[in-house]
């Protein structure tokens, strides 16, 4: 009777690595954007909050506020990734344009399709741009 090898052999071992990698292939970029997508939450709820805080501003002024100060808002998101900033919209002081831009710095740049965030009021409208960045 012959004795067999309880061990891999070097086939064996080579298809599991293989299986592996192609699994590994797969799985980081999927990975890679739902940590997009989850950063991405940072830059809108800055806008969101930038958005109550011009409420408050409103109900104290009867007009929109041009300026982060006034409303004592960052420039920056609360985790860093975005860079905020407020514009007056055509209407002047009734509405406004918020914007929030991924900083070269952050990880977040390469989420390329979703780098800018913008809330824009305009009276009782709300518009966030682009909509496929602000899933609900």
């Amino acid at each position: 009777m012959q004795q067999y090898s309880r061990a891999f052999t070097l086939i064996e071992m080579l298809t599991v690595l293989t299986v592996i990698a192609i699994l590994a292939a797969i799985a980081m970029p999927a990975y890679q954007d739902y940590v997009r997508q989850s950063r991405r939450i940072d830059g809108q709820t800055a806008l969101l909050n930038l958005q109550m805080a011009q409420e408050r501003w409103r109900a104290n002024n009867l007009t929109y506020s041009a300026s982060l100060t006034d409303l004592g808002v960052s420039s920056s998101s609360s985790e860093n990734h975005y860079t905020i900033a407020i514009t007056s919209g055509s209407t002047g002081a009734s509405s406004f344009i918020a914007t929030a831009t991924a900083k070269s710095s952050s990880p977040q740049a390469s989420d390329t399709s979703c780098s800018t965030l913008t809330l824009s009021q305009s009276g009782n409208q709300t518009s966030m741009t682009p909509a496929a960045c602000w899933k609900k």
